[in-house]
């Protein structure tokens, strides 16, 4: 009897262990990467914010932006942001807008939250090693309790 050709029983449990052993290797290398890819977002989205908050302050430091001698310049609320405010320099009582959208906190765990709720906020009246939040916003950063891959809690970037 002349024998069929393929594989025997030896060579495919052989390539299926090989098969699984690269898995295994290949699954911490996914994970790390999506990791970066969310640590680069919360980069990304921490600068949009804090630039926007900059641009506010620039704004209201140079007369674009009417405030009361108590106001420290920075907003009141992130919303405000997006939400734009009237230019006291402008006789068509223009806004100014400083963001589209609040950008989410990556590391945020409950999706039910607005984007601006991930966000912690410190006020420019707190001292920066204990941070809270008061009459306006000077600087977010994120409430998740993670440690990134550099070392540094996501709390202090």
């Amino acid at each position: 009897m002349k024998a069929l050709p393929g594989f025997t029983l030896i060579e495919l449990l052989v390539t299926l262990a090989i098969m699984s052993i690269l898995a295994a290797a290949a699954f911490p290398l996914s994970e790390m990467s999506a990791r970066r890819a969310k640590e680069r977002e919360l980069r990304e989205a921490l600068w949009e914010i804090r630039h926007a908050i900059d641009a506010y302050k620039k704004a209201a430091d140079d007369g674009r932006i009417t405030m009361s001698a108590e106001q420290s310049g920075y907003p009141s609320n992130l919303s405000l942001l997006v939400a734009g405010v009237v230019s006291g320099k402008d006789a068509d009582a223009r806004k100014i807008y400083f963001l589209r959208r609040i950008p989410r906190d990556p590391f945020a765990d409950d999706s039910a939250l607005s984007a601006e709720m991930t966000w912690a906020k410190r006020s420019y009246a707190s001292p920066p090693d204990a941070p809270v939040e008061g009459k306006d916003v000077f600087d977010v950063f994120s409430m998740s309790n993670r440690v990134g891959l550099n070392g540094i809690p996501y709390k202090e970037w």
